[in-house]
């Protein structure tokens, strides 16, 4: 990183999971009650509806509708995969949001009214609001690869959504026979943690070199770069014969033939580039293109592109009135999809709801994103970013100086400490969302 130090974010973005702002919360008086109700408890939902409560001083009932009793973590999920952390690492639920005051309905939003301000669940439960907040991730665009669809998950897992998809693509992992080929297929941007596909087929190969070492890892990707890609070419290299002939991973973009167009479900095929060539795989990880949550077409919170506008300093839609979206359905500029951004806009959002609950001006916010990836043993890279909104422009941008990636010229002790700061990292998050 160049002004700012790499430990000095790290201090900067730990404290940034209590206040991901320089601005500080209004505090509403008690007062008469105002309902808010934020729909989805990922990382940007539930940290909505826990900072708005503390915010609210009980002045402001908030509700959060969740569709699942537990959240599982996608962070982390890929260590889960090989088998290096239990599943129930990455499992959290909701109690601790109970001591700020937030109540938590499980259930499924399935519409919403933003004339009559009213959120409808699946069993026909409806709750009023004075703002809401949405923070519902992402859906899976299934018809966009041939022969994929929501049926096929059960031979060829996404794992993109953490849970029985993660443990399910363990087991196939695991039970994979000797020497066999593992396909991995990366989507367009925007998707959901850019960097993802490429730290699992670092970890893939991490686990393969241990108990499968003649097999390989063949990476499909829709996009001619990728995040951090300098960074994990050179943790290949190192780690895993990248470029060479024994590489156990090998990455083909789209003028490599790499772009998956079609898959065969039955005869665990794939079909490739514009020559639509057919390659087979033992283990078939398919990561489809994927679009803002089915809610927020539900709300007509969506334009053409399948994400939502938002105003950039209030998160409030651009599309519906007294409705906020966050997190990775969000068109947040250059804010990546990611948890740690989810968790930023989250706080941002939540002084945005109370100041206009309050009816007093926010100030101008600042966000923070950092993000991790694990390559291998004791081997770490990350990248980091500072945000400043362009309120004219309506921009999030990265401030420049402030953040950058990990060096090329890393020592082995740095890259050893990055996976103890993804760790930590980790905690804090979680902690910070749930407790």
């Amino acid at each position: 990183m160049s002004n700012l130090t790499r430990r000095s974010f790290i201090k900067m973005a730990a404290a940034g999971t209590a206040t991901a702002s320089t601005i500080s919360f209004p505090f509403i008086a008690h007062a008469a009650t105002r309902k808010v109700v934020v729909i989805g408890g990922g990382a940007g939902g539930a940290t909505a509806a826990k900072y708005i409560a503390k915010a609210g001083g009980g002045s402001i009932d908030v509700t959060l509708i969740e569709a699942n009793e537990h959240y599982h973590s996608c962070f982390l999920s890929n260590e889960v995969i090989i088998g290096e952390r239990k599943i129930d690492t990455i499992k959290f639920g909701y109690d601790g949001l109970a001591k700020y005051g937030v109540k938590v309905v499980k259930g499924t939003a399935t519409g919403i009214d933003p004339e009559a301000k009213k959120v409808t669940i699946q069993d026909g439960t409806t709750f009023v609001y004075d703002r809401l907040v949405v923070s519902p991730g992402v859906a899976f665009k299934w018809d966009t690869i041939d022969g994929y669809s929501e049926n096929a998950i059960e031979k060829m897992p996404h794992a993109w959504k953490a849970g029985p998809q993660t443990t399910l693509l363990g087991k196939q992992l695991a039970a994979m026979k000797q020497g066999g080929t593992v396909i991995i297929t990366a989507p367009a941007n925007p998707f959901r943690c850019p960097p993802g596909p490429y730290e699992r087929a670092s970890l893939f190969a991490h686990y393969l070199k241990e108990h499968n070492p003649t097999a390989k890892i063949l990476l499909l990707d829709a996009k001619e770069k990728f995040a951090k890609q300098g960074l994990f070419e050179q943790g290949w290299k190192k780690l895993y014969g990248y470029g060479t002939d024994n590489s156990m991973i090998e990455w083909l973009p789209p003028s490599d033939e790499g772009n998956v167009v079609g898959v065969d479900v039955d005869n665990m095929t794939v079909i490739a580039g514009e020559m639509e060539e057919e390659i087979t795989g033992d283990v078939i990880n398919v990561i489809p293109p994927q679009t803002a949550g089915k809610i927020a077409f539900a709300g007509g919170l969506v334009d053409k592109s399948g994400w939502c506008p938002i105003n950039k300093k209030t998160f409030e839609s651009t599309l519906q009135k007294n409705i906020h979206v966050i997190g990775d359905a969000a068109i947040a500029s250059k804010m990546p999809k990611s948890a740690y951004a989810a968790n930023s806009q989250a706080k941002v959002c939540a002084i945005a709801v109370v100041a206009g609950l309050k009816e007093v001006d926010m100030g101008t916010p600042s966000y923070l994103n950092t993000c991790y990836s694990i390559l291998g043993e004791d081997y770490g890279i990350s990248v980091a970013a500072v945000y400043r909104l362009d309120e004219e422009k309506n921009l999030i941008a990265p401030i420049k100086g402030a953040g950058g990636v990990s060096p090329m010229d890393a020592s082995d002790e740095d890259k050893k400490r990055e996976v103890v700061y993804a760790y930590s990292w980790f905690e804090n998050i979680v902690h910070d969302m749930f407790n």
